[in-house]
């Protein structure tokens, strides 16, 4: 469940579609499900699709011949994404990609028996999406968006660029499991580097920042 390279992702996971225990179509296709928050036409979304399904041909499934590919997007709407997230399910696709800590809460609500394969959750454990890093359990499988240990290194190198630093501002949204993650890993190193860190919570605009 640590991060790879997005190809690896979903090549990984096209590799295990066989094994899902699911009946095969008569007709002899798959049917996949793509849930991201942006919108398919963008240049992010036209690249990372194109990895998708390049390494999905070097697999054997060709979109339109063994493989018919639903796409949906959120745009970063809850209600929409929540939509597009039952439309999906609705489908009954064999298994379904989904980009987001957003799109998966949404996909988890509507489906625990279809497999969904996620990237870019930052914290899958905390935010109860799976059960644990090896053993993910339920439904859903993916890749963390980075190691909480990387917090502690934006501090050392913060410390690096500015040695005379005695004092920092850590921004973070104080409602997202992730954002409570990453600071108390960034605290943890704090002292070790003589840094005070000071948490911003960015909803809140009344909160003075740290000098």
């Amino acid at each position: 469940m640590l991060r790879r390279g997005f190809i690896g992702l979903l090549g990984g996971a096209a590799a295990s579609w066989p094994l899902v225990a699911r009946a095969q179509p008569a007709s002899g296709v798959r049917r996949v499900g793509v849930l991201i928050p942006v919108a398919a036409d963008s240049a992010s979304a036209q690249a990372y699709l194109a990895a998708f399904l390049q390494r999905l041909a070097q697999l054997g499934w060709t979109d339109g011949r063994n493989l018919r590919i639903e796409y949906r997007s959120g745009l970063g709407n809850a209600a929409d994404t929540r939509k597009h997230a039952q439309e999906l399910v609705t489908i009954a696709p064999d298994v379904i990609l989904v980009s987001g800590a957003g799109p998966l809460t949404g996909l988890l609500a509507a489906t625990r028996t279809i497999p969904i394969v996620f990237t870019s959750v930052a914290d899958p454990v905390g935010t109860g999406f799976v059960e644990s890093m090896s053993r993910p359990g339920g439904n859903a499988t993916g890749f963390i968006q980075f190691e909480y240990s990387l917090s502690g290194k934006w501090l050392e190198l913060l410390k690096q660029i500015a040695p005379s630093v005695t004092r920092a501002a850590v921004l973070r949204d104080q409602t997202q499991t992730a954002g409570i993650g990453q600071f108390a890993v960034i605290q943890s190193v704090a002292s070790s580097l003589g840094v005070e860190v000071v948490p911003v919570n960015v909803q809140d605009p009344t909160r003075s920042s740290a000098r």
